[in-house]
């Protein structure tokens, strides 16, 4: 029996069949997904459940292209018809695969998360979001080229199409490209993190966010300044926050009027009022009579304190500082500051000095 030129048994024998995949669908959602559900609830780790939920939709998709492919086969369609059917089928079944690797990259997020902890936890959330982003970006392209590839269109020409369009891509967003190569090399390297405070050629500050493109440094005038990672990158960088220790170096000058005793008393009180000081670190203090200058007795000290933070360390150097003019007060010595003596010669042969 025919209908507009159709067999009405193989139309309805199609539309039984593709009945029975929904049916199927229906059954396999319901029954075999559910109990794999209740399955991986009972393990310890949460990957596998939401690996479940992540290809429940993309297999429920499948069922029904699997359905209209067998549906298809059995009616006698035109050439041109059946063609296209056949390219829209083959195009379903690629766009399930990668539809269910698109959500499965987010499951990943938790082994990038651990990976990119590596680097630092104030880098990991950045690394983390481009790694994603770029996994993505390459499934989606894989899938396009594919269902192209299954419309019969040249992938080569459109390749190569692309690549032109990506020379002049890249030409115009060089300035982009280049900090994006600068944010893996800060991420990589990791020449300072949030709250460090770095100096550089162009700016001196405080980090505030480390980002994809650009920097944030807010200086010490409260201004924010915003550096583009390629700048960064290119660089030389000075960390202070890493510090371990911080250097205070003087020299101090005592009149010429100070004794030997004097002075050799001076420059052990000293030693030792460092070595004694809580805030000094104890591997490095050199505290030596050195000079004889112009105008002074040079004593040269040389020590670190334990404190990196810019504060601490001026308070540190002050009481220092203090400390080190009691120490000439109290052994009757004081300071030089510059002078010059000139002797002015009389005519009956006595000198004045002045």
């Amino acid at each position: 029996m025919e209908l507009f030129g159709w067999q009405i048994d193989r139309i309805l024998f199609s539309i039984a069949i593709f009945m029975f995949f929904q049916f199927f669908r229906v059954f396999f959602r319901k029954i075999i997904l559910g109990i794999a559900s209740k399955i991986t609830k009972k393990t310890k780790t949460t990957f596998d459940d939401d690996l479940l939920e992540a290809i429940k939709k993309p297999m429920d998709f499948i069922f029904i292209v699997v359905g209209l492919n067998f549906a298809v086969a059995v009616l006698e369609l035109p050439k041109g018809a059946d063609e296209f059917l056949n390219n829209l089928i083959r195009s379903g079944f690629a766009f399930s695969i990668f539809w269910a690797l698109f959500n499965i990259i987010d499951l990943l997020s938790d082994m990038i998360h651990k990976f990119a902890t590596k680097f630092g936890k104030v880098l990991s959330s950045d690394i983390e979001n481009f790694i994603v982003k770029f996994l993505k970006f390459i499934v989606l392209s894989i899938g396009f080229i594919s269902i192209l590839q299954e419309w019969g269109y040249n992938i080569s020409g459109f390749l190569a199409s692309l690549g032109l369009i990506g020379m002049a891509f890249a030409l115009a967003a060089k300035d982009t490209a280049a900090n994006l190569f600068g944010s893996l090399v800060i991420f990589t390297d990791r020449p300072f993190k949030i709250g460090d405070w770095i100096k550089t050629p162009n700016v001196e500050g405080t980090i505030e966010e480390i980002g994809i493109r650009s920097t944030r440094v807010r200086t010490f005038a409260q201004a924010l300044v915003t550096v583009p990672n390629a700048v960064l990158a290119n660089s030389a960088i000075l960390n202070w926050s890493r510090m371990g220790k911080r250097r205070i170096k003087m020299k101090i000058g005592l009149t010429y009027s100070t004794t030997r005793s004097q002075l050799e008393r001076i420059v052990s009180d000293i030693r030792d009022m460092l070595i004694d000081h809580q805030e000094i670190h104890q591997e490095t203090i050199h505290v030596y009579f050195t000079d004889f200058d112009d105008s002074s007795l040079g004593i040269f000290c040389y020590f670190f304190t334990n404190t990196t933070n810019w504060g601490k360390y001026m308070e540190t150097r002050e009481d220092v500082n203090l400390k080190i003019m009691k120490i000439v007060e109290d052994n009757g010595s004081s300071f030089a500051f510059p002078s010059r003596s000139i002797y002015l010669e009389s005519n009956d042969g006595n000198n004045t000095i002045m």
